[in-house]
């Protein structure tokens, strides 16, 4: 396809703000809403960001590395990015929705395009019970947490809790605890992405937990729902030596 009307949005450091400035002077600066496509420059985070930010807009994003961590992001170059554009395969992504109760009875919706997370609030282990589709699966995990992840996030904290890395396209979410302490040799499962995902929290006044969908934590919470929401698409675009289905084969044999 080709792209004529690309905006450009950038992380708040220098080395992004450089190349936006570099970038909107060689092709232009249009409205994100009006764009063709999302050209994003900065590191991991800041892609998440704008994921979340023009999640209602059609225009696929396209992240250049202009940060830290860049798993989501191409390679940073001013030359010939119209043609790249034009070359770069696309993905698409569905997030996660969360509907999470909390202590006094308010009801709070998210979603998240890496994972859900449900963290202890306090020194103490959260105590947590399990429902897969309405079927009690686990009846009480003491642990640090627990969480769902997308396979495009199964690569970031999903990993870091040694959590399974999820090629693009599987229809796989991963469930992995986060230093479970009982049952300590429970490793997590792999869910096919249509389960419903229930989480009831035990004790919760004397061991609070706080249930995170990516950048929205709520606190306090005594029972959250996850599932896959495919009535939102995310569109992303990749260089075709660089997508993101290599990067996370790829990763699965990082040294």
């Amino acid at each position: 396809m080709s792209y004529s009307r690309v905006a450009f949005v950038a992380a708040d450091t220098d080395q992004a703000r450089e190349a936006l400035e570099t970038l909107t002077k060689r092709y232009g600066q249009c409205a994100p809403e009006k764009a063709q496509v999302i050209v994003a420059l900065g590191g991991d985070g800041f892609m998440l960001e704008t994921l979340h930010d023009y999640m209602n807009l059609d225009a696929p994003i396209f992240g250049m590395h202009r940060g830290t961590v860049g798993f989501l992001m191409n390679s940073y170059e001013d030359d010939d990015l119209l043609q790249r554009l034009e070359r770069a395969t696309k993905v698409s992504l569905y997030p996660l929705h969360m509907v999470a109760k909390t202590a006094d009875g308010k009801i709070h919706n998210a979603l998240a395009v890496n994972e859900v997370s449900m963290l202890r609030q306090t020194r103490q282990a959260a105590k947590i019970r399990i429902f897969i589709d309405d079927r009690e699966r686990m009846n009480e995990l003491s642990c640090d947490g627990v969480l769902v992840a997308t396979p495009a996030g199964s690569s970031a904290y999903n990993l870091s809790v040694h959590g399974p890395v999820l090629p693009i396209g599987s229809n796989i979410l991963a469930l992995t605890p986060i230093s479970a302490f009982r049952p300590r040799r429970w490793r997590g499962a792999l869910l096919p992405h249509k389960a419903n995902i229930r989480f009831e929290i035990l004790e919760f006044e004397k061991r609070p937990v706080s249930a995170v969908a990516d950048r929205t934590e709520i606190r306090d919470v005594v029972e959250v729902t996850v599932r896959e929401d495919r009535s939102v698409t995310l569109k992303m675009l990749f260089d075709p030596e660089h997508n993101l289905e290599e990067r996370i084969v790829a990763e699965q044999f990082a040294p």
